[in-house]
């Protein structure tokens, strides 16, 4: 918790701090990368940078956390900060770098607010950062020990031996590894980091979700080619969909990701929109590898059932299992929707959904919205609904 020097500071500050965050973010990544140009090649997207989502995620994130540290003094936002620290290891990220962060962010506030900016209002932000950066220290220390690795060993190098075309936009990546030391095992929901060389020799990271559970020789994960507008399109999806074939080699890190499938009896309720789809069918994948016995329902939300990924996969996964059904929510179906097909968005309230079941969530963030509020409106407790967003800022999607 910030100390009693500290905590009227933030408290008075916070409000302006908020007003102007997306101005010291836009300044601390320019300042930033001004002076450690390296940073972007490996480390941070420059696809984020372009359309902000990266800007609003950092900053946005040290000003929820300074707010949770007024509001709420005895609590800690643990799951968040468990995502954020999951993303880290993930990237490689290695606690040195938490000081260039700081040095920048640090010079950001003071270039925007200016005299407003004592030597008081200083040392309280700067308490705020590193109670924030040494909890996602530890824990990313933690996630590293448990599977042996460190932020330089994360990485291996993967063949391509399959790429099966899902969609129109869609292809997924089946790779199997080049050498003979262990395949780190994954966990049912979890994500790999793909780091890769652009076209101008920049190398670029991305995460994937694993769309398979393990054999110990291969990885399985899917990727929707991204065309930006109007914001540039993905570069790391492109790559992959235009020049990677069977026989080339890919970089990918270890599994990591905190959104996973806990092995319980209760039934269990899968929630998807779009490419949201990828962590469902890895958790539905294991559950048919486990044997498992649950009642599995799985629903999803798409524009049509073309433009549905892995529906071929889903389906024959959930009819190896014991009790599983899909229900599928189309904006245009025409044609060759399943018969428990809705037309427009996903509305849960339709359902009949089973007593004291587990909740996954998975899509861009108005969905997990939308879907999230009908679930707790129904009587669904929030403590079980997780979520996974694909889409900006992980601190803009704590509505829990």
């Amino acid at each position: 918790m910030l100390s009693d020097t500290s905590l009227p500071v933030i408290k008075a500050t916070l409000p302006v701090v908020g007003e102007h965050i997306e101005e010291i973010a836009k300044r601390f990544y320019k300042h930033m990368f001004e002076a450690r140009p390296d940073l972007l090649d490996g480390l941070f997207n420059r696809g984020n940078q372009a359309d902000g989502r990266q800007q609003q995620a950092l900053a946005g994130s040290i000003a929820a956390f300074a707010g949770m540290l007024v509001d709420k003094p005895d609590q800690l936002p643990d799951h968040l900060l468990s995502r954020v620290a999951h993303k880290h290891v993930s990237l490689g990220l290695a606690p040195d770098q938490y000081q260039v962060v700081h040095d920048h962010l640090m010079w950001a506030i003071v270039d925007v607010l200016g005299d407003a900016v004592t030597p008081d209002v200083a040392a309280a932000w700067d308490e705020v950062y590193w109670l924030m950066a040494n909890l996602l220290i530890n824990k990313e220390r933690g996630l590293y020990n448990a599977v042996h690795l460190a932020p330089e060993t994360i990485w291996r190098t993967w063949r391509v031996a399959q790429r099966i075309q899902e969609t129109a936009d869609v292809v997924t990546f089946i790779v199997e590894r080049t050498d003979e030391r262990e395949v780190k095992p994954s966990l049912p929901g979890q994500y790999v980091t793909i780091k890769m060389r652009m076209r101008d020799g920049v190398h670029q990271p991305r995460q994937y979700s694993l769309t398979r559970a393990d054999d110990g020789l291969h990885r399985s994960f899917a990727v929707k080619k991204v065309h930006g507008l109007p914001t540039p399109d993905g570069e790391m999806s492109n790559l992959l969909h235009d020049d990677i074939q069977v026989g080339d080699e890919v970089v990918l890190s270890a599994p990591f990701g905190d959104v996973v499938l806990e092995y319980t009896d209760r039934p269990l309720v899968l929630a998807s929109a779009g490419i949201g789809i990828t962590p469902m069918a890895g958790m539905l994948s294991h559950l048919v590898k486990s044997g498992s016995q649950r009642r599995v329902m799985l629903l999803h939300a798409d524009d049509s059932p073309d433009s549905f990924p892995l529906r071929a996969q889903v389906n024959e996964d959930l009819a190896k299992l014991a009790d599983g059904s899909l229900h599928t929510w189309f904006l245009n179906a025409d044609e060759g929707a399943e018969p428990s097909a809705y037309s427009g968005f996903m509305d849960v309230s339709v359902l009949d959904l089973p007593e004291d079941a587990e909740y996954y969530l998975c899509g861009p963030l108005p969905f997990l919205k939308a879907v999230r509020s009908a679930l707790v409106a129904g009587g669904v407790p929030a403590k079980d609904i997780q979520y996974e967003v694909f889409g900006p800022d992980l601190w803009l999607a704590d509505f829990a």
